[in-house]
């Protein structure tokens, strides 16, 4: 079975929700050193393109939170995988301002969530069908991975050396 958090060797240092807090405001840095000339190219045959990978992060952020809310609303809760492939169809019309926007206020209401969650919501229980048993710290941790593998992603296509 898959490691319930597969982005878990991207995790640095930081505090799970530092990251979280932190990555609105990096990838608004990473979007304007990109620029719009390369945001809409892809870094090689068969990549997303930056503006896609903003697009992804505003969906997995949607998703997420939806995760999130389940884990503290039901017990046992099952997750919902998504074809992320699919879900990508329509990044093409939407742009990188578009995805940056829809994240960081998605970000924020997540965070809102997470700061105002009780403590016994840290080892909530909640299930992957691919993933197995993870818990509501197990999701803000794969949200974090996600972030900083992303980030790294979009700091490689701006020539910045990647740091961590």
């Amino acid at each position: 079975m898959p490691e319930a958090n597969p982005y878990a060797r991207f995790i640095d240092s930081r505090p799970v929700l530092e990251i979280l807090a932190a990555t609105p405001s990096a990838l608004e840095s990473l979007t304007e050193a990109i620029g719009s000339a390369r945001i809409a190219t892809p870094p090689a045959p068969g990549k997303w393109t930056p503006a896609e990978i903003l697009c992804h992060l505003a969906d997995c952020e949607v998703a997420f939170g939806f995760r999130l809310r389940q884990t503290l609303a039901q017990d046992n809760h099952v997750m919902q995988p998504f074809d992320q492939e699919k879900w990508a169809a329509l990044y093409p019309r939407i742009t990188a301002q578009q995805a940056l926007a829809a994240f960081a206020a998605m970000r924020e209401w997540n965070l809102i969530l997470v700061r105002n969650a009780p403590a016994s919501a840290e080892s909530k229980p909640v299930s992957h069908p691919e993933r197995g048993t993870m818990t509501f710290t197990t999701i803000l941790e794969t949200m974090a991975g996600h972030d900083i593998n992303h980030v790294k992603q979009l700091e490689k296509i701006a020539g910045f050396k990647s740091h961590g």
